[in-house]
């Protein structure tokens, strides 16, 4: 069985918020000028990241399905006059690179990771897999426009970083995963926006991967 500890977790549940008003809010977390060009899901993982102090010791694990959506958006809206500046942005691990070289701060590894139906399970176990002492576990998406309408992008705003050590010291909830029993069905598992909802309502889940695993998530 492989297991994880649980112990800092930050979120930021933007819902609906327009960019212009995320900025605002959050302006005074970042030093003068450096919101400017930052996208409104790197302000977001940022906010959340910030606590957690990543460093050169660390494992970083990053998980959205759809990343810079109003960049892309705003890139592709650019043409013919294609903007630099908007495609420097719009690529998937921005809103954790906007963070990480506004630091300065190298990390041990990061794994930027994107998908569907299995993203999370994909991303926990690559956190449950990583070879440091202490995973930084983050992710996030922002609502689109027009490639909303579309429905290829998401429908909500949101971003989350939580710090998972080996050592149960200071846990606030674990996870795992462990062999299945024979008789447990293939399960769907969790979308991006239902795990944020599980960290952010602090209620477990298990469910069966696609690699015939029982992952979960207990609370303490």
């Amino acid at each position: 069985m492989l297991e994880l500890h649980l112990t800092a977790l930050h979120l930021e549940d933007a819902h609906h918020e327009d960019p212009a008003a995320t900025r605002d809010r959050l302006r005074d977390h970042y030093p003068k000028g450096a919101t400017r060009r930052m996208t409104q899901l790197g302000l977001l993982v940022g906010s959340t990241l910030n606590p957690l102090n990543p460093g050169q010791d660390d494992t970083l694990i990053y998980a959205s399905g759809y990343a810079e959506t109003r960049a892309l958006e705003g890139f592709l809206d650019s043409f013919p006059g294609a903007s630099p500046t908007l495609f420097q942005t719009s690529i998937h691990p921005s809103a954790v690179q906007q963070t990480l070289i506004g630091r300065q701060q190298p990390v041990h590894a990061f794994f930027p990771l994107t998908g569907g139906a299995r993203l999370v399970e994909q991303a926990i176990t690559a956190a449950l897999l990583a070879p440091t002492s202490r995973v930084i576990l983050c992710g996030g998406e922002e609502r689109g426009t027009w490639m909303l309408e579309h429905g290829i992008a998401s429908d909500r705003t949101f971003a989350f970083a939580c710090a998972l050590s080996t050592s149960p010291v200071g846990a606030i909830a674990r996870l795992t995963l462990a062999p299945k029993s024979q008789d447990a069905p293939l399960d769907p598992g969790l979308s991006l926006g239902e795990f944020f909802d599980h960290l952010r309502q602090h209620q477990p889940f298990s469910f069966t991967t696609a690699s015939g695993r029982q992952l979960s998530l207990v609370w303490s």
